[in-house]
């Protein structure tokens, strides 16, 4: 338990978040796949990357601390090695789906453990694809972790397409692909994020991976690692800073150095929509990913409609954008959201519940959120159900509302965001 209370202060100045997880979960897979040595800034300390970091160093990946980076020297497409025993990927969904992309082509055979949050997730959409290329799968019933997985090396290519908005999915079958003996091609007519796709022509050329409309063609082979790699200001941990100016009075605060990739400008995006004043300034260098900075103001809110067609690039901060709608005027309604069903918790009973809680006015229509405003929010005793988005999400809504607010295993924040309950604390106190 943890109790938040509002502040007194607006938010003002600048700041920095943690690097991109996102990213880094793919710097460090890919890096242990190529040939080379890499050093890795920023690398963020949350839970789920460290999880992801421990995997690969079970795998044999050459990974060691050179003061505030990360040196990785590259193993090559067939240098890891079978783990001694069981993979725990903790609560960390980006990890055990893309651990199943690389070890299905290493040949061996593993297992992928994770926590019980994690192991209530599908992992069939993974293992479906996989299988089609030649590896084999034995998931546990209704088709959850654990995972045990027999590889082939060579896997034979694919010509696939998504059935569901995952870049996750995606990502573990080009991981698969990049161990096959042909070209394996995707059709993703979602746009989600796109993450793996430059790091594979950032390390491979760009000759290597082709786009054309929704489809990408990927030619196997090797990878070679950039001498350093700096990983960009997480956006979704950004969302959760403009989301609180945006909210608290009198506010200005500018987040600097963050991942501006269009498929995970969605949160930023719909703001907008609904009237926030929003300064995003992109570095004049090009760069393999877009970056730049974020400025927030204090605003007035209106309410909107979200489309299903804009969730794939703001998935993870959908709890984050109710609490903002319950400051907006109007109705905000946000749909096609049967994928938060199955994160961490059901993020879209639990969001509804825990806002309900403080005095707003949501309620679940199917897949879609609808929230009525403005509310005045008021302290309560709020669950997170252990989901570090719901987390995040409810300490903003507890620092604009009145009165104490006491969040349930508040520490989980720490999964993708340590100390930002502590940082937000201190800046408006």
């Amino acid at each position: 338990m943890r109790k938040l209370s509002p502040g007194s202060r607006p938010l003002k100045g600048t700041l920095e978040v943690p690097g991109d997880k996102s990213i880094a979960h793919r710097a460090l897979i890919l890096g242990s796949l190529a040939e080379g040595e890499m050093r890795i800034l920023s690398l963020p300390a949350g839970g789920d990357v460290r999880s992801t970091r421990d995997c690969l160093s079970r795998l044999g990946a050459d990974l060691s601390p050179d003061g505030e980076a990360l040196v990785l020297r590259g193993r090559g497409l067939s240098g890891l090695k079978a783990p001694a025993g069981p993979l725990d990927c903790g609560n960390s969904g980006t990890t055990m789906r893309l651990l199943m992309g690389l070890l299905a082509g290493q040949g061996g055979e593993a297992v992928l453990t994770g926590d019980p949050s994690l192991s209530r997730r599908p992992m069939r959409r993974v293992s479906e694809p996989l299988t089609l290329m030649g590896a084999a799968f034995e998931l546990a019933e209704d088709a959850h972790a654990p995972i045990r997985i027999r590889g082939r090396r060579p896997l034979s290519p694919l010509e696939y397409r998504l059935p569901v908005p995952s870049a996750q999915v995606k990502s573990a079958i080009l991981l698969a692909a990049l161990q096959a003996d042909g070209e394996t091609t995707l059709d993703d007519p979602f746009g989600t994020r796109d993450h793996t796709e430059r790091m594979l022509r950032l390390m491979g050329g760009p000759e290597r991976v082709r786009l054309e409309g929704t489809r990408i063609t990927l030619r196997p082979g090797p990878l070679r690692c950039p001498a350093e790699l700096r990983i960009p200001g997480d956006p979704s941990s950004a969302a959760y800073w403009a989301a609180a100016a945006s909210l608290i009075p009198g506010s200005a605060l500018t987040v600097k150095g963050v991942l501006l990739n269009p498929t995970r400008m969605g949160l930023f995006d719909v703001l907008r929509d609904m009237g926030a004043r929003l300064n995003i300034r992109q570095q004049a260098a090009p760069s393999w990913e877009p970056v730049g900075d974020i400025r927030s103001e204090h605003s007035r809110l209106v309410g909107v409609r979200v489309p299903a067609a804009r969730i794939p690039a703001l998935v993870d901060e959908v709890p984050l954008l109710a609490v903002i709608a319950c400051a907006a005027h109007g109705e905000t309604r946000i749909e096609g959201l049967a994928e938060l069903r199955v994160k961490e918790s059901d993020r879209l009973k639990a969001t509804a519940d825990g806002l309900n809680a403080l005095g707003g006015e949501v309620r679940v229509a199917d897949d879609a959120l609808v929230i009525q405003g403005p509310r005045l929010l008021r302290g309560a005793a709020v669950e997170t159900h252990g989901d570090h988005r719901l987390a995040l999400a409810f300490a903003v809504a507890a620092a604009a509302a009145e009165g104490t607010t006491t969040l349930s295993d508040a520490e989980c924040a720490a999964v993708s965001y340590p100390g930002f309950l502590e940082a937000l604390e201190a800046r408006t106190a």
